[in-house]
């Protein structure tokens, strides 16, 4: 019921995760990234914990395929759970239970890994992970242009409803955590139209929060 990238920018060190699902508000419960440290999806069946438990285990020095070990060791009905995970050395890692539902498989290339479960083909994860690599721009618009591919290729065997796009940077929160938690037209083309209006605007957002002094204007009615 969801397919899914994690990805890093080798340039910047941002990471980055998007993720599309038939179940509603998808990226509030799978989602998760931390800055110079990773980024986890978690997914399937979902265990929410999973994703901050990776990315504590990779903060304390592991890697990612480490990580994932350890999640496989320790998680609960693990066998339900897909689980996957870029470091901060652009190494991925992926759990896939044996209980995931459907169609399930998963992809990976430099400095990103794909995967899904109920997927209308064996093709989709690997359709990601060639546009994430083809697609040029900021992490965001590489996320978006891989999400899109997915769908073409099929994406899930069902309707999608949900999406979201998450983005770190070097400061300790989220630097854009875009959702669209339910429509019946298309989550990504949201979260795309979304980042549209966000990507301007990031920048001005994280200097709004480290100094307000030195941040551009609001740029809406009364903020003169």
């Amino acid at each position: 019921m969801t397919f899914s990238l994690v990805a890093r920018c080798a340039e910047t060190g941002m990471f980055g995760t998007a993720i599309a699902s038939s179940s509603p508000a998808v990226a509030a419960r799978c989602s998760y990234t931390r800055s110079n440290v990773g980024a986890v999806s978690s997914q399937n069946i979902t265990d929410p914990t999973l994703g901050p438990f990776a990315l504590d285990l990779m903060q304390g020095g592991m890697s990612a395929d480490e990580a994932i070990a350890g999640v496989r060791n320790q998680g609960r009905f693990i066998e339900y759970r897909q689980v996957l995970a870029i470091d901060n050395a652009g190494r991925v890692a992926i759990h896939s239970g044996p209980k995931s539902l459907g169609i399930w498989t998963q992809a990976q290339g430099t400095d990103v890994i794909s995967a899904g479960n109920l997927l209308a083909n064996q093709d989709v994860p690997q359709a990601i992970v060639t546009a994430f690599e083809d697609a040029t721009g900021h992490l965001g618009d590489r996320l978006v242009a891989a999400m899109r591919a997915g769908l073409a290729a099929g994406g899930e065997a069902g309707p999608i409803h949900s999406a979201g796009l998450q983005l770190c940077d070097a400061v300790p929160w989220p630097v854009a955590d875009l959702r669209c938690d339910w429509t019946d037209a298309c989550p990504v083309d949201a979260v795309a139209t979304a980042w549209s209006v966000y990507k301007p605007q990031l920048e001005a957002y994280v200097q709004r929060a480290i100094d307000p002094r030195e941040a551009p204007s609001y740029g809406v009615p009364g903020d003169d």
